[in-house]
C-alpha cells in the first residue's frame, strides 16, 4: 500500500521554491514544514498588512487569514504594495488574495470581509496559530491584544507614525524562565490615548517605505515564532526612527498589581 504524504510534506516544487530556507540550519526542512502547517491571521490588508502578507506568502505559510472591511483606494497605493492600480475599488481582502496567489500558489487564503469587533474576535482568532496586527486604530489594537491574551494566541504587533515605528511580540499567557508572567499590551500602554490626540495617517501623512520596514519586521517575527529560530521580541519593544536611521530596543515587564 502506497503511503500518502502528510499535510506538511514538501513537494519537489516546494523543495526548490524554499531551497534558501531549507539550507539554513535554523530553519531547514523541519522548519519549512512547520511554516506549511501554520495558520496565521493578519488584521488589515493595508500598509503593515501588505508586506506581512507578501513575505509570509513567499515564506510558505500554509494558511493566511486576512480580515479587512475596506476597499482599495488610489491613496492606498503609495504604501499598500500588495494592491495595484487595477484593483482600485476592489475589496482589500480579495485584492490581497489575488496577489498572494500570484506570489505563491501553495498558500491557502481565508478572507474575512468584516471589521474585528467584540462579538466576532474570539471566534476568528481562535482558528489561527498566530495573529499579526496591521490595524490602524486604537480600538482594534486593544481589542485584538485583549482577545489574543484571553484565547492564548501569540500576537505580533506594530505601529507606525510619520517617520517612526514600533514593534513587539506578546505572549502574556506564558511565563519566563523564572516563572514570571510575560507582559501584555496593557503593560506597555495601559489605556488608549484620548480620541483625537494621535492623528491618523490621512491627517499627518506617512512615508510608504516605513510601513514596508515595520511590516517586514513583523513577518520576520512570525517566522521566528513558528520555526523556533532566534529570540522573538517578547518583553522588548523595538523602536525605529527612519529619519535618523536608528533602531533602539526597550525592555518592559509585567506591571505590578
Amino acid at each position: 500500500m502506497t503511503q500518502q504524504p502528510s499535510a506538511a510534506s514538501l513537494s519537489e516544487t516546494e523543495l526548490e521554491r524554499y531551497a534558501r530556507h531549507i539550507v539554513l540550519p535554523e530553519i531547514g526542512g523541519a522548519g519549512q514544514q512547520k511554516l506549511k502547517r501554520a495558520r496565521v491571521l493578519v488584521i488589515g490588508a493595508g500598509g503593515l498588512g501588505a508586506p506581512v502578507l507578501s513575505y509570509l506568502a513567499g515564506a510558505g505559510i500554509g494558511t493566511l487569514g486576512v480580515i479587512d472591511d475596506d476597499t482599495v483606494s488610489l491613496s492606498n497605493l503609495q504604501r499598500q504594495v500588495i494592491h495595484d492600480t487595477g484593483n482600485v475599488g476592489m475589496e482589500k481582502v480579495e485584492s490581497a488574495k489575488a496577489s498572494i496567489a500570484r506570489i505563491n500558489p501553495h498558500v491557502s487564503v481565508e478572507t474575512h470581509v468584516k471589521r474585528l469587533d467584540a462579538d466576532n474576535a474570539a471566534g476568528i482568532i481562535s482558528a489561527y496559530d498566530i495573529v499579526v496586527d496591521g490595524s490602524d486604530n486604537f480600538a482594534t489594537r486593544y481589542l485584538l491584544a485583549d482577545t489574543c491574551e484571553a484565547v492564548k494566541r501569540p500576537l505580533v504587533t506594530a505601529a507606525v507614525g510619520r517617520f517612526d515605528g514600533s514593534l513587539t511580540v506578546l505572549t502574556p499567557f506564558e511565563r519566563d524562565g523564572d516563572g514570571n508572567p510575560l507582559p501584555g499590551y496593557r503593560d506597555l500602554f495601559p489605556e488608549p490615548p484620548p480620541a483625537g490626540l494621535v492623528p491618523s495617517c490621512a491627517e499627518a501623512g506617512i512615508v510608504g517605505a516605513l510601513t514596508g520596514v515595520m511590516g517586514t519586521l513583523e513577518a520576520m517575527e512570525v517566522i521566528k515564532l513558528i520555526t523556533g529560530a532566534g529570540e522573538p521580541l517578547t518583553g522588548r519593544l523595538l523602536l525605529y526612527d527612519a529619519l535618523a536611521a536608528r533602531f533602539e530596543t526597550v525592555k518592559y515587564r509585567r506591571r505590578a498589581g
